[in-house]
């Protein structure tokens, strides 16, 4: 079994990261293969709806998404993280999960997610609410 885990925080190291690799160190203990990918930091732009990835399949952008896309699809399950910024996700990585799953079309109906949210103050609910939609 594999999972991908998508790390939204820029902070590399920082609480996102710690609650990271406590899931790393149970994948690792059931012997679950685990890829950790950082991308609040990257450079990545939101989806341009302009239909590139429907005749090419795969994003008109050529950045960390479209790698993303390959892992993720080789993948059995996606955990997805964020720290709270304004009662919401890191917009880097909204960015990088609207266009990953809008230009994927593989079959991701049997793929286990999970969402992970970290604050010191108010927008965890609503955060979680907002990550866990994309496995809706």
């Amino acid at each position: 079994m594999k999972t991908l885990i998508i790390n939204g925080s820029p902070r590399i190291g920082g609480n996102t990261s710690i609650a990271l690799e406590e899931m790393v160190k149970v994948f690792e203990q059931e012997n679950i293969e685990v890829e950790v990918v950082q991308i609040g930091n990257k450079d990545i732009r939101g989806c341009i709806s302009c239909g590139y990835c429907y005749k090419n399949g795969k994003c008109v952008f050529n950045d960390p998404v479209n790698e993303l896309a390959e892992k993720f699809e080789a993948a059995d399950a996606l955990v997805v993280a964020s720290p709270v910024y304004y009662a919401s996700a890191n917009a880097t990585l909204i960015a990088c999960l609207d266009r990953l799953f809008y230009s994927t079309h593989f079959d991701k109906t049997m793929k286990v997610g999970a969402s992970v949210v970290v604050a010191r103050r108010g927008g965890l609910s609503a955060t979680f609410d907002e990550l866990n939609k994309y496995f809706t």
